[in-house]
């Protein structure tokens, strides 16, 4: 067997908008899995024992059960409801909320380990809880949350490519249609895999440099 690529050549295009695609879905999902996993965090390390419980069952949920389940409930179950979204819509949402359940735990985990007389020395300053929260908790469990998180959306990226089984042409999405039209799976295939591992490896750097940035003083 010899590794030929050049059937590839006029099929470069479709792989990059397929990677394209798959990095607009990542990156509206990471948005969204922050904003999901802030909110059930905050809800976990609350006061209120309804608001505890209703954020504990979603990071359940969805840590336990698997996401292509979860993907094809949004897509095919949903509609019999009433409620319909296109593939990519629901291939965001699927991940938003998947990767929340994860960076919840993650952020839970940053603001549980904050020393308690630094929250003590902030409440005597007179902030107010939203105040205390936005300017103290938050800054501070995210800063030590950044690895975590990274490996997190790594984990989201890779999820992705799940997004293929409900014909949303994503990176997986088209190389499948290439190797199709090729006959020439091993290449595609290989392709596939160094664009993968090109695109987790830019999440990990830049959560590394994010970390160093935010603990450049010992942080």
């Amino acid at each position: 067997m010899t590794f030929d690529p050049t059937p590839l050549v006029p099929y470069l295009g479709d792989l990059a908008a397929g990677a394209r695609l798959t990095a607009l879905a990542c990156a509206l999902a990471l948005a969204g899995s922050l904003a999901l996993g802030i909110a059930a965090a905050l809800m976990r390390t609350g006061a209120s024992r309804p608001a505890r419980r209703a954020a504990e069952i979603y990071a359940d949920i969805f840590r336990n059960v698997p996401f292509i389940v979860q993907l094809f409930f949004l897509f095919y179950g949903l509609p019999e409801i009433g409620v319909e979204l296109s593939a990519f819509g629901t291939g965001v949402l699927a991940l938003s909320l998947a990767g929340g359940a994860f960076t919840s735990d993650v952020i839970r985990a940053g603001i549980l380990a904050i020393e308690p007389g630094v929250l003590e020395a902030a409440q005597v300053s007179g902030l107010s809880r939203l105040a205390l929260y936005r300017r103290i908790v938050l800054p501070i469990a995210l800063r030590s949350a950044v690895r975590p998180l990274g490996s997190v959306f790594v984990n989201l990226v890779l999820t992705s490519s799940i997004l293929s089984a409900i014909t949303l042409n994503e990176l997986t999405g088209s190389a499948k249609i290439v190797a199709a039209d090729t006959f020439q799976p091993f290449e595609v295939y290989a392709l596939l895999l160094l664009l993968y591992a090109a695109l987790t490896w830019l999440v990990s750097l830049s959560a590394g440099v994010l970390h160093r940035r935010l603990n450049r003083h010992g942080g």
